[in-house]
């Protein structure tokens, strides 16, 4: 047993109390041993389930969620606290410190800087490169794309906003080039990433996010998948890529209609 009062609803101390005594010596022996690289995915699995509770509007599944979260938080935080480098307390004085540097007109501050200026002030930038490079290299690799070219915007390299031919020329450039790098004369990946950059771009000025557009063209083809297998009393995998894009046209109509 270890040394915990167990009680009938607990509070924030409590719960950075509890994660601290799992790593100890004689507490959970899956706790002691985690390191940051270690929990570093169940941290962004926790995140998006929390997402995905927020895009249902499930309340109870979101607190749950976000207790989750909230564990990952308090876990490297202990983590760092017994090697002695920070605790819980400052990552909150840090935090704090922040947001009221970021918001002088409410604490007393005259700065006439917006948010972007404020944050490039705080980061200590000097180059809007700095901006560019700081951005997440551990986001999903469209949202980082789009992250980049807004900040790129910012600093006025952009195509003009009037239309999007100008986008939509330089997709159909890289489009292009990947067709000539597939039949041997150029870098397949350096140019699929220039494709994939540059319809990023295009869906900016369209004003549309890639990621949602990509998600649902995910559940699109889910869907159409599930109604192939409908159509079918044979194993997918037996047929052939006639009877499969037989099927998948058939699919594609049964969702036409039902839409």
């Amino acid at each position: 047993m270890i040394d915990f009062q167990c009680k009938s609803r607990y509070n924030v101390d409590d719960f950075r109390k509890l994660v601290h005594r799992l790593r100890q010596k004689d507490g959970c022996p899956w706790d002691r041993v985690q390191t940051h690289h270690s929990i570093r995915d169940n941290f962004i699995e926790e995140t998006y389930e929390a997402c995905e509770a927020i895009d249902s509007e499930n309340s109870e599944l979101l607190k749950e969620e976000l207790g989750d979260v909230l564990m990952q938080v308090l876990f490297h935080a202990s983590i760092e606290e017994d090697a002695g480098r920070f605790d819980l307390d400052d990552i909150a004085d840090g935090a704090c410190k922040k947001l009221i540097f970021r918001h002088p007109n409410l604490f007393g501050g005259t700065s006439s800087d917006n948010w972007e200026e404020l944050k490039q002030k705080e980061k200590g930038y000097t180059t809007q490169t700095q901006r560019l490079d700081a951005v997440a290299r551990s986001l999903p690799a469209l949202w980082r794309a789009r992250k980049v070219q807004g900040r790129a915007k910012d600093a006025g390299f952009d195509w003009p906003e009037e239309d999007c031919s100008a986008p939509l020329a330089k997709a159909d450039e890289e489009m292009a080039e990947l067709h000539q790098a597939l039949h041997g004369s150029g870098d397949v990946e350096e140019e699929l990433g220039d494709l994939l950059f540059a319809l990023v771009n295009l869906a900016r000025h369209t004003g549309l996010d890639p990621e949602k557009a990509l998600h649902k063209a995910t559940d699109k083809f889910i869907r159409r998948f599930g109604a192939m297998e409908t159509l079918t009393e044979s194993p997918l995998k037996e047929l052939s890529p006639e009877a499969y894009l037989d099927l998948w046209q058939k699919a594609k109509q049964i969702r036409s209609e039902e839409s």
